[in-house]
């Protein structure tokens, strides 16, 4: 009796032992890929699976997105110019079976091969394509990775730059050229500010010659815009042109005055003055 209650009790032991070695979990966002004497039979499902202990083996492999950053690359581009290009890669296994059998380390591959990737696809542009063009060197990134990595079971979702580092000689010359565009640009837009306000000048002085009266309106607009302030100027307007000619015919009359001989200007001592300065005498 006690040899036969050993026995079962060790039976159900072993056969408790076996349950434990054959179960597996899989979880919802992993494939398990399953090996029966070193040969895959085929991929488990999320849930609960039973394999046969000791001969089947079960590897994990994650479907989930996984983010890779490419360290920092020295670069040379087409144009010569040395800048340190740092970029992140997204990719996921779509098939498990692949990913296991196919290559070694699939997460270390892709780094390796993504770097190569940078320096090359980076090293065709100039350096102002590389800044400005951004977006078409992460396609041509992710395309050309997943021409490679289709055949490990591998997807690349999304390649981008993630920092582009400048020399300082380059960052300087930049900056000047930055800053010689906008005086450009300023200069520009100053030269056509001056040419309509000319041209706006031009067009009020054509209406207020047509219109007398508008220059009388824009002398008192000026002097109520000088009042405004409560000062004690006292301006009176007067036509530019008309004071101008009279102080003309006034610096005129002065110099013929004295251009005349003194004997005509001033009488001698005792005689009486001269009958050409006498009012209503005939000089001739």
């Amino acid at each position: 009796m006690n040899t036969t209650t050993t026995v079962l009790i060790v039976v159900a032991a072993i056969l408790l032992l076996g349950l434990v070695l054959s179960v597996r979990i899989v979880k919802q966002y992993e494939r398990g890929v399953v090996f029966r004497l070193g040969r895959v039979v085929g991929a488990r499902d999320p849930g609960l699976r039973l394999l046969i202990p000791i001969i089947d083996v079960m590897r994990r492999v994650s479907l989930r997105i996984v983010t890779m950053p490419i360290q920092s690359q020295g670069i040379i581009t087409r144009d010569n110019v040395s800048v340190d290009v740092s970029a992140v890669a997204y990719f996921r296994v779509v098939d498990a079976i692949k990913s296991v059998v196919a290559i070694e380390n699939v997460h270390a591959a892709i780094n390796q091969i993504a770097q190569t990737t940078l320096r090359k696809v980076v090293g065709r542009h100039t350096l102002d394509e590389t800044l400005s063009e951004t977006d078409k060197i992460n396609e041509d990134i992710r395309t050309i990775l997943d021409v490679t990595t289709v055949e490990w079971g591998v997807e690349v979702t999304l390649v981008e730059l993630k920092d582009i580092q400048l020399p300082e000689a380059m960052k300087r010359a930049m900056a000047k050229q930055a800053e010689a565009e906008r005086e450009k640009r300023a200069k520009i837009i100053n030269a056509e500010g001056e040419s309509l306000a000319a041209a706006a000048l031009g067009a009020a002085s054509d209406t207020m010659m047509d219109h007398p009266l508008a220059l009388q309106l824009r002398n008192l607009q000026s002097l109520v815009e000088i009042g405004v302030d409560k000062n004690t100027t006292v301006v009176f307007p007067a036509p530019l042109m008309s004071t101008i000619g009279e102080l003309g015919t006034f610096l005129t009359r002065e110099a013929a005055a004295s251009r005349r001989p003194a004997a005509e200007v001033a009488p001698t001592n005792g005689s009486d003055p001269p009958a050409s300065l006498l009012p209503g005498v005939n000089r001739s």
